[in-house]
């Protein structure tokens, strides 16, 4: 199995930037897909962004064209950069892979948009 750990959150105004890291303690090549993930208390963890390994991207209707997802293979790190955030993208963010079944979650990362 292989651990994730997330980075990169914080607190952020509205129409901010932050851009989330996630690093694998193993291989991530291996992993044909990867994603990010959110979650708020008393909601389901929801699918926010996916990459191939070849580096094809897709997101959720409500991230396209605000968030670019992006992988490293060779440093086992898959990126989210989020820009023109909004209050509703306040959320804890998770990566896992995004085919087959899905490793440990990590701890995740917050991400809070408020002024």
């Amino acid at each position: 199995q292989v651990q994730f750990v997330e980075s990169g959150g914080g607190l952020v105004q509205p129409g901010g930037s932050l851009r989330l890291s996630c690093t694998a303690s193993g291989s991530i090549d291996t992993f044909a897909r990867m994603g990010w993930y959110r979650q708020v208390p008393g909601k389901a963890r929801e699918y926010v962004a996916v990459i191939s390994n070849d580096g094809v991207p897709g997101y959720v209707g409500f991230v396209e064209g605000r968030f670019t997802i992006s992988r490293d293979n060779a440093k086992s790190t898959v990126y989210l950069q989020m820009s023109n955030l909004k209050p509703e993208d306040t959320a804890v963010y998770y990566c896992n892979t995004a085919v087959g079944r899905p490793q440990p979650w990590g701890q995740g990362t917050q991400v809070t948009v408020s002024s």
